[in-house]
């Protein structure tokens, strides 16, 4: 049997698995992004990032490391569909998850040992769609965009405009480039962040999902802390809480626990190796179960022994950072101001710690390497104003280099009346006598 009798005969016997949301939500999702490509004048939109694809189609793998697409056409190019035509192109091996996750119009595979055949099977979808010719949009000559291929003045209007996200983590320069020497006629539009304007947003099913991953989370991070003392290793910490988070319902996750002890804290994503934790050090611990691929994130801090007055003034700064974050994080506020109220309060310590520079990130739906969704960031120099409903992992920690690091968090979620914490942090610094 043969990825495409496969696919055919799972189709038949088993059907479109549950989705964790019901049609309408996807509708949602889908019209957003129809709208958003009206508005750039795109006759279809290419999306090649995991997490993309299984927000907009439900598509669920653990396998993100191949190249896969989903092609999305305009309404006018779809025969009247609202949402347009939604086709998901996937290695032969993907074919199974594919028919039986993805709420799209049709599944292609394509073979997996032989990857560069992507590229020919997609110019025939794009043709056998009618895009070839197609105008996108009702400019006689539209702007270039960082990117665009085909073009030196600008796109003229009969000339179809396929978007791709450039800056995302999955597009592969070859398969690119490859659709642009074979469709020389068709303008390649750099369209990175167009599915993230949509998806920053969250839905209240989606803030359901990420309260669940929170208790999940919250519960890894409780068994690992109840192991702390000196002669433990980051190891057991680490084998620990992630059989709870496991136990507790969590799925494959989209970034491993992480655990540091002692000057090993004060280095910025190192993690668990075999090392054992000695008297007075710093435990940190940061960890984010996956629920139906949410994650909601948390970082914690105990002492294996009795913190030290440098110590607990380091985590009163945090706390003030953190106060100073979420009473501005109401819509209408910029992520520069919150920042800008962030710098103030840790000015104290600007100068001997070490600090990544970002506030906060945006996190939903994501698979591995990483539960950033990059969607959006609390930083200075960023003017894009909180929206009820965005969600933010507020990585709060401070580094002396060579000495130790203390780091604490929540995820937090934007409302009218500042940030609203999903998982249930103390921010406090407790040292554990074993």
């Amino acid at each position: 049997m043969d990825f495409n009798r496969y696919r055919d005969v799972l189709a038949e016997r088993v059907g479109r698995l549950a989705l964790p949301f019901d049609d309408d939500e996807y509708t949602r999702r889908r019209q957003g992004v129809a709208d958003a490509m009206a508005e750039a004048g795109l006759a279809a939109l290419l999306v090649t990032d995991a997490a993309d694809i299984c927000y907009l189609t439900g598509y669920n793998t653990f396998e993100v490391s191949v190249h896969t697409a989903l092609l999305l056409t305009a309404p006018e190019a779809a025969e009247g569909r609202p949402q347009g035509r939604a086709v998901l192109q996937v290695p032969s091996i993907e074919t199974g998850p594919a028919v039986t996750t993805a709420r799209v119009d049709e599944v292609f595979g394509y073979r997996w040992e032989a990857a560069n055949g992507a590229i020919d099977q997609m110019v025939g979808i794009i043709s056998d769609l009618g895009l070839i010719g197609a105008g996108g949009g009702g400019r006689d000559v539209a702007p270039i965009w960082p990117g665009d291929v085909g073009a030196s003045a600008g796109v003229a209007r009969n000339t179809p405009r396929i978007g791709t996200d450039n800056w995302g983590p999955a597009l592969r320069c070859g398969f690119r480039d490859g659709l642009a020497t074979a469709l020389p006629g068709v303008a390649l539009i750099d369209a990175s962040g167009l599915v993230d304007g949509v998806k920053i947003v969250k839905s209240e099913p989606e803030i359901a999902l990420l309260r669940e991953s929170a208790r999940i989370t919250e519960t890894g991070i409780a068994a690992a802390e109840s192991l702390i003392a000196p002669g433990v290793t980051d190891q057991q910490l680490a084998a620990t809480g992630s059989a709870a988070m496991l136990a507790a319902g969590g799925e494959f996750m989209s970034l491993q626990p992480i655990v540091t002890a002692g000057w090993r804290s004060s280095v910025i994503h190192c993690n668990h190796q075999r090392h054992t934790v000695a008297e007075g050090d710093p435990v940190f611990l940061e960890f984010g179960a996956a629920w139906h691929r949410y994650t909601a994130p948390m970082m914690r801090t105990r002492i294996a022994g009795t913190p030290s007055d440098e110590m607990r003034r380091t985590a009163g700064v945090i706390r003030d950072i953190y106060e100073a974050l979420t009473a501005n994080m109401r819509p209408g506020v910029t992520m520069d101001a919150a920042a800008a109220a962030a710098d103030a309060a840790l000015a104290p310590m600007a100068e001997r710690a070490f600090f990544s520079g970002v506030y906060g990130y945006t996190v939903g739906i994501q698979f591995p390497p990483s539960w950033v969704e990059a969607s959006g960031y609390i930083a200075r120099g960023v003017e894009r104003e909180f929206t009820d409903n965005m969600v933010f992992h507020l990585p709060l920690m401070l580094r002396l280099p060579g000495e130790w690091g203390i780091g604490m968090s929540n995820t937090v979620r934007v409302t009218a009346d500042g940030g609203e914490a999903l998982t249930n942090n103390d921010l406090a610094l407790m040292g554990v006598t074993g």
